[in-house]
């Protein structure tokens, strides 16, 4: 790499004198905030992007508010929180046998109250993890070699890692957060687990936080809830000398997304966590707040990342291994 982004920079920056001509991107959720700017900034450098969303209406008319050439996408109807829509889209995808240059999972939900997906997961577990494992897994054969997997995760994974024996809170008592801290955090083992396992096949993997952008992802939030929320990051950043937060844009969120996709080198990014258009250091100091830079060391634990991908595919029903099918 011959230039160093950070923080400030936006998609319009990273992809700056790439021509995406000829490349064919996935991307999960473009009905609004970061996968409406992350489609934006493909088709502006010329590549075809396939978009799911669960209201295509919804998605047309966003990616149209924001100057997206109706010829550059194909839409794709898509729940994530229902893995008979999984098995749907990705069946017709399959069929339709397009290659992918890039698979960025980019849809999601965040603390939303108790409630359970279609397969009777809870929401954001389902949802943000199991949906995309489920869906991921049934298109990586698609993807070509070279190609990569971006996952969005968060500096949330920092609230909670992942309950394998308990997945969907009968055990415990519900909590909102603690609930969107396992499912991103099963996100970024996720991402180190595809990555060992078929960076021999030439795909790699990574998750990426983008940062704090007011989007969608926070309407299930009250104003009331947010601003503690808000208050609880400049409390912590205080006390480690820092500023407080600062909004991201949406073209700034997504840059590292599309960093870590296509500009990074594949032997950096490959299994880690990203963010800021950087690849983020391990934080053990429990005492760190969540805002400041760094991925806690449970989500890159490559043991949980294989027991994570067994029971994933024991809840799905499931198996995958696109190394079998290449022998």
């Amino acid at each position: 790499m011959t230039k160093t982004f950070g923080r400030q920079s936006t998609t319009d920056d990273v992809l700056a004198g790439l021509d995406l001509t000829g490349k064919t991107i996935l991307v999960t959720g473009v009905s609004a905030g970061l996968g409406v700017e992350t489609t934006r900034a493909l088709v502006s450098r010329g590549a075809k992007v396939v978009g799911t969303a669960r209201d295509l209406a919804k998605a047309r008319k966003a990616l149209v508010h924001a100057g997206v050439d109706r010829a550059s996408i194909e839409l794709v109807e898509l729940d994530l929180a229902d893995l008979a829509s999984v098995r749907r889209a990705s069946d017709k995808l399959r069929l339709e046998g397009q290659p992918f240059d890039l698979v960025i999972a980019n849809a999601g939900v965040m603390a939303p109250p108790f409630g359970l997906t279609a397969d009777g997961f809870e929401t954001q577990f389902g949802t943000n993890h199991l949906g995309h494992f489920a869906f991921v897994n049934r298109i990586a054969g698609l993807m070509r070699p070279g190609s990569r997997l971006v996952l969005l995760a968060s500096s949330g994974h920092r609230f909670a890692n992942v309950d394998l024996a308990d997945p969907n809170f009968e055990s415990s008592a519900y909590d909102p957060f603690v609930a969107y801290g396992r499912s991103k955090t099963a996100n970024i083992l996720f991402a180190v687990e595809f990555d060992r396992r078929y960076r021999s096949l030439g795909l790699r993997a990574t998750a990426v936080h983008p940062g704090g952008i007011r989007t969608e992802l926070d309407r299930h939030m009250g104003d009331g809830q947010l601003q503690s929320l808000v208050d609880q990051i400049n409390a912590d950043m205080a006390k480690e000398g820092k500023p407080p937060l600062e909004w991201k844009s949406p073209p700034q969120g997504a840059a590292t997304t599309l960093w870590a996709g296509l500009v990074a080198d594949a032997d950096d990014v490959g299994g880690r966590y990203c963010e800021d258009c950087q690849v983020s250091p391990v934080v053990r100091d429990e005492s760190i707040g969540f805002a400041s830079p760094g991925v806690r060391p449970y989500a890159l634990d490559a043991e949980m990342a294989k027991a994570l991908w067994a029971k994933s595919e024991e809840w799905v029903s499931e198996t995958f291994d696109l190394r079998s099918a290449a022998d």
